[in-house]
């Protein structure tokens, strides 16, 4: 009996994690746009997209793009541009040139039932800003052409969403295929040298053979990926929302965080008074527990939650409970790339007993 339900408990968690999957934008996307065959591997980090795109007519002939955009959870609409040129890969036979324009991409995501997923819009030059072509996209189980994005799309549900691999990646991938630049200065031939015929009448030495000109070295360029922001930055940088008050008795606070929607890999920071006192608090359906002690806070404290990254399903929203001299105060903090939620604990003072 007991080994009939583990076996129903993990059919239940792949069916569940199969459908999360399907139903989110990131992954493979094949199809057309503008009439060109194209791949395109979207990630989304909270509100903003990455990835690459391949126009290809083959596997030997193609051109790659990195990609940027927006996706808006509200509408359902994403909005993405061919960023910059990373490879190109065309033979002298071939009498189309795929890719040849950057695009401009916009398109409604959907899910029309049976486990599709499709991409409808419209698309255009990125240069002309005018979308006047037709895009359809369907998600597909995976990719043709392999990078380093395979890896986040497979491993998106289990911490491939985190802000700081994605930002890695994407510095990764941003480096063309031809890594190296050389640049070389033209060359000045040397200088012709003058024979004499009239017969000398004393021996002459022969000149000195002509030294090469060196050509010079190669210089090579490397770009190094942009480093993400550290979680003081994030602290530093982002608008403090106030959440609620919370007034403060006894001899300590409890304060407990859960996830407050589906278990999607969300993951905080704590700070109070503008100090980290707490990282890396992946939040679950079991409470994470922290307790603080009145007598070392301020009469006004403001405790911040700032964001680590905002899970497969944004923005990053917290459960918290706080036990207040056995009163329960509840709040839900929600947290962005923009915004951070704060709460202020407010010391009371005890109200004197009459005799």
């Amino acid at each position: 009996m007991q080994k009939h339900v583990v076996k129903l408990l993990v059919v239940f968690l792949l069916l569940s994690t199969w459908s999360l999957r399907a139903q989110m934008i990131t992954g493979v996307w094949k199809g057309k746009i503008n009439r060109q065959k194209v791949e395109v591997k979207i990630i989304q980090k909270g509100d903003s997209l990455t990835g690459t795109s391949y126009y290809y007519e083959s596997a030997n002939n193609y051109r790659r793009y990195s990609i940027r955009g927006y996706f808006n959870n509200q509408t359902n609409e994403a909005i993405w541009w061919d960023d910059q040129l990373l490879e190109e890969k065309t033979g002298r036979l071939n009498l189309s040139s795929p890719g040849r324009n950057a695009m401009l991409s916009s398109a409604d995501f959907n899910c029309p039932g049976d486990g599709r997923m499709m991409l409808d819009g419209k698309t255009g030059k990125k240069e002309d800003n005018r979308q006047n072509g037709d895009l359809h996209l369907d998600k597909a189980a995976g990719p043709s052409f392999e990078d380093e994005w395979d890896f986040v799309i497979d491993n998106y549900l289990t911490g491939g969403n985190d802000p700081f691999i994605i930002d890695s990646i994407a510095g990764l991938a941003a480096v063309p295929a031809e890594r190296q630049t050389i640049e070389t200065a033209p060359v000045k031939p040397a200088p012709p040298v003058e024979t004499v015929k009239t017969k000398p009448k004393k021996p002459v030495t022969e000149p000195a053979p002509v030294q090469k000109a060196e050509e010079p070295k190669p210089v090579v360029k490397i770009t190094e990926p942009v480093k993400p922001p550290t979680i003081e930055e994030k602290f530093s940088t982002r608008k403090k929302i106030l959440t609620t008050e919370i007034p403060v008795t006894g001899d300590s606070v409890e304060l407990r965080f859960y996830d407050n929607a589906e278990i999607d890999g969300d993951s905080i920071s704590l700070f109070l008074n503008d100090k980290l006192i707490f990282q890396h608090i992946r939040l679950t359906g079991t409470a994470y527990t922290i307790k603080l002690a009145v007598s070392e806070l301020n009469e006004t404290n403001e405790l911040i939650m700032v964001a680590e990254n905002l899970g497969s399903i944004p923005p990053n929203t917290s459960y918290m409970v706080a036990i207040v001299d056995d009163k329960r105060y509840e709040a839900r903090l929600e947290s962005t790339e923009g915004s951070s939620a704060m709460v202020r604990f407010v010391k009371k003072s005890p109200v004197p007993t009459t005799h």
